[in-house]
């Protein structure tokens, strides 16, 4: 289950990302691009070519959980970045772009 409290890091990688990537191929996506280290507890959130799929990867202590997201209709917006593979994203703003509201 997804805890989307006031004090987690979330971290939304600004490109696309190759949606048939599992949870080891996004751990190191995530480590070498979003520099960043999973013992955290963050989120790490990544988004299709086509802008219609999301995946969020996060370590819970155990072991790495995944939560997937396919819109039936619309897109899911990013925030705008120049030149950063990642932003950090607060945990209303995830909510909002988990039900498809431009952020």
């Amino acid at each position: 289950m997804l805890n989307l409290n006031g004090n987690i890091k979330i971290y939304l990688a600004t490109g696309h990302t190759d949606m048939r990537k599992g949870v080891h191929s996004l751990s190191h996506l995530a480590e070498s691009v979003l520099s960043q280290e999973f013992c955290t507890g963050a989120l790490f959130v990544f988004r299709g070519k086509r802008s219609d799929r999301l995946k969020i990867l996060w370590y819970d202590g155990q072991g790495f959980c995944m939560y997937y997201k396919l819109l039936d209709q619309g897109k899911f917006t990013r925030p705008k970045s120049e030149g950063c593979k990642s932003v950090s994203i607060t945990s209303a703003q995830l909510s909002m772009l988990l039900e498809g509201i431009d952020i």
